[in-house]
C-alpha cells in the first residue's frame, strides 16, 4: 500500500523560506509523477509543482523563480523549497504521485501540511 509522509510546514514571516518534504513508500518510486498541491481556506486544491521521473519540472506560474520541486530516488522522497513566501500562499501543502504508465492515473496523496505565512 503506497503511503505519503508528508513534513516541514510551519509558520514563517512573509519573505520566508521553507522547505518541504514527502517520504513515499512506493516500491517503484522511480516510475512515479511526484507532485505539490496547495489548499488554502476556502480554495480548491491547486497544482505548485511537479517533478517527473527523469527529473523534468513544471511549475504554476504563481511560484517560478522562488519554489523549487526536487526528487531523491534513492531515499523515495520529494522536496519543495519554497523561497519569498507570501500571505496568500498560506494553506494545507499535498503530496501527490501516479504512476506514469499506468493504463489509467490514479493519484496517490500524503495528509497534507500547513504552511502558515504571517508576521
Amino acid at each position: 500500500q503506497v503511503q505519503l509522509v508528508e513534513s516541514g510546514g510551519g509558520l514563517v514571516q512573509p519573505g520566508g523560506s521553507l522547505r518541504l518534504s514527502c517520504a513515499a513508500s512506493t516500491s517503484i518510486f522511480n516510475f512515479y509523477v511526484m507532485e505539490w498541491y496547495r489548499q488554502a481556506p476556502g480554495k480548491l486544491r491547486e497544482v505548485v509543482a511537479t517533478v517527473n521521473p527523469g527529473g523534468g519540472t513544471n511549475y504554476a506560474d504563481s511560484v517560478k523563480g522562488r519554489f523549487t520541486i526536487s526528487r531523491d530516488n534513492i531515499k523515495d522522497t520529494v522536496y519543495l523549497q519554497m523561497n519569498s513566501l507570501k500571505p496568500d500562499e498560506t494553506g494545507v501543502y499535498y503530496c501527490s504521485e501516479y504512476d506514469i504508465g499506468a493504463a489509467d492515473r490514479y493519484d496517490y496523496w500524503g495528509q497534507g501540511t500547513q504552511v502558515t505565512v504571517s508576521s
